[in-house]
């Protein structure tokens, strides 16, 4: 009886993540919540550890008509905390709560880092073109109506009239969530006004 003990509890260990109560901590999960989703994580990543390559693999199921590899880089990074090359279950979770459950301040940081590519804290009219094209590209040709090649750019110069606030070509993370906060405020106002309490 002892061996199936044993194998029992190493079955309860082997789905325990490792610093349990540190992610309790660091993001909005329920240990519940938590084991659930590293039991999948190690499911997909036996070794505990996603490459860039397995990622954008992943990724890439969800847009079979498309190409995702290129957005599928820039998430990777965005969720790789500690830019050592490797996605661990701490750096996805965290990620995962903060898309998730996180405030709008939380949510728009990290859509920030996700478009500030070099990581310098500014978004430049390059870098956004650059997600923009791998947003097109994931979408895939057989989006309708039919995009036009200059689509992606279009898009980035409206993105820069409405958040480089202060015309220098570049957008800070303080012109980016001003921007976005006011948008949110109008699109609330605009409910309440069609839909009135």
């Amino acid at each position: 009886a002892d061996g199936g003990d044993a194998e029992l509890e190493l079955s309860a260990v082997r789905h325990q993540p490792e610093g349990l109560e540190q992610l309790l901590a660091q993001t909005k999960f329920t240990k519940k919540e938590l084991q659930s989703l590293y039991r999948g994580f190690k499911n997909e990543c036996p070794s505990g550890l996603v490459d860039e390559e397995t990622f954008k693999l992943i990724y890439s199921q969800f847009f079979p008509q498309g190409d995702a590899s290129t957005y599928a880089h820039f998430l990777f990074d965005a969720f790789d905390a500690d830019r050592n090359g490797a996605l661990c279950f701490q750096d996805f979770v965290v990620g995962l709560s903060v898309l998730l459950r996180g405030t709008v301040h939380q949510k728009l940081k990290w859509a920030f880092n996700l478009y500030d590519i070099n990581k310098d804290g500014y978004i430049t009219k390059e870098e956004m073109l650059e997600i923009m094209k791998s947003i097109y590209d994931m979408m895939g040709r057989c989006t309708h109506p039919t995009l036009r090649d200059s689509a992606p750019a279009e898009h980035v110069e409206l993105f820069f009239q409405k958040m480089d606030r202060n015309g220098d070509g570049v957008v800070t993370f303080e012109e980016f969530l001003e921007t976005c906060q006011k948008v949110s405020q109008l699109q609330r106002g605009l409910r309440r006004h069609r839909h009135p309490p």
